[in-house]
């Protein structure tokens, strides 16, 4: 038996490519969800309604037929269901060859009906998943949100203006390729509260985007407050030394004012920060950093480590900036979760420099001596901080 994974395109009719279109013609079973299903019933095929990788590849084990054709939406390279599907239909004995079939995917077909050049767009799922808005759209000119599930184009246009970013343009796709297609563009601020259908994707343009990873933030453009907070120097150093990813889950203990919280928050626009915070007005003054630099990939968490800590995701980068002498029982919770988590400790004093240097065995300690410039008359002066120790490493 031959299968192939066929994309649709947007309705399987007028965006259905000729290759496509031969396989489905040629199949003897076509197997999708009902929506991909419909376009084709004219044709009088066996049709079964399917959706789940592990029904499909069951179905196909059990049925013999010369050719099957499985269809997805869109195109099958762009968040699709083949992914999961292929290693598992070429894994059948009884499949001597299975093959995908591209399709047109939805940010192609409104890239081209907004007459927009898609190659530097970011593509971000929200199909039934909490993703990130706001951060990858402070961070890109132009992103594109497949929707689905509560993230609707409401949704996403409130959280936008929730974070900042209520003048950017959203352009939105509703039921692309159907005969009631409608495509809406305004500005975020005036779309929220809009009802939409189920069927949607959305192009944000930010034309302000930062085309930057921000990197030792100035101390003056955080909103402050009496609360303690990492200066500039030091975080800027610390957190290049975490080597945070795209995609990693970092924890912030003692964020204080957030602004280590931040920086690490624009390093992972497809991860998420924990900003833990035992201080009410600190917790307070974290989440609105995070409303004021679009970072909605920051969660804060109120509450004492390590009791605040259980139960958090499991975290592939640690900042310490403060530990309130409980360091030892913080670590071992971090260990708990992931011991292979790379941690790094400020430290201001000689007995936190050495508890954080047994804790983490094998670490690399840097002392960082900054100075500052002030006018003092017609004179420029050098203003010594404090120094501070940074140690990297991991608990053992």
């Amino acid at each position: 038996m031959t299968v192939s994974i066929v994309g649709i395109g947007m309705d399987g009719r007028a965006t259905l490519t000729a290759e496509a279109k031969n396989a489905v013609e040629t199949a003897d079973l076509l197997i999708g969800a009902e929506r991909m299903l419909e376009p084709f019933s004219r044709l009088g095929k066996r049709t079964v309604s399917l959706t789940r990788a592990e029904e499909i590849a069951a179905l196909l084990g059990e049925t013999d037929c010369g050719a099957a054709a499985v269809l997805m939406s869109g195109d099958v390279g762009f968040y699709s269901g083949a992914k999961k599907l292929l290693p598992l239909i070429r894994s059948l004995p009884s499949v001597t060859d299975c093959g995908i079939i591209c399709g047109i995917s939805s940010p192609v077909y409104l890239s081209a009906k907004l007459g927009l050049a898609w190659e530097r767009m970011k593509p971000v799922s929200l199909h039934g998943l909490d993703g990130n808005v706001a951060v990858n759209v402070r961070l890109n000119e132009f992103t594109f949100f497949l929707l689905g599930g509560r993230m609707t184009p409401s949704a996403v246009c409130e959280l936008l203006c929730e974070y900042g970013l209520g003048e950017v343009t959203v352009s939105v796709g509703e039921r692309l390729g159907y005969p009631d297609e409608k495509i809406v563009t305004d500005t975020a601020a005036n779309l929220r509260g809009s009802s939409f259908g189920y069927l949607c994707c959305v192009i944000i343009r930010n034309e302000n985007c930062l085309r930057h990873i921000p990197s030792a933030i100035p101390d003056g453009e955080f909103i402050r407050s009496e609360v303690p907070m990492t200066k500039s120097e030091i975080r800027g150093l610390a957190v290049s030394m975490l080597n945070v990813c795209a995609d990693s889950v970092c924890w912030d203990v003692g964020s204080g004012t957030g602004s280590v919280s931040v920086e690490m928050a624009f390093r992972c626009p497809e991860g998420k920060v924990i900003a833990v915070e035992q201080k009410p007005e600190a917790a307070e003054l974290t989440a609105a950093n995070a409303r004021k630099f679009s970072c909605d990939n920051i969660r804060v968490v109120s509450g004492a480590a390590p009791e605040a800590l259980a139960g958090l995701p499991r975290p592939d980068r640690v900042f310490i900036g403060g530990s309130s002498g409980n360091l030892a029982e913080i670590g071992e919770v971090i260990r708990g979760a992931n011991p292979d988590a790379l941690v790094i400790v400020t430290a201001v004093s000689l007995e936190t420099l050495r508890e954080a240097s047994e804790l983490l065995g094998d670490c690399e300690i840097t002392q960082l001596s900054a100075a500052r410039t002030r006018k003092l008359g017609s004179h420029t002066m050098l203003t010594a901080q404090n120094p501070v120790f940074i140690i990297k490493g991991r608990f053992r």
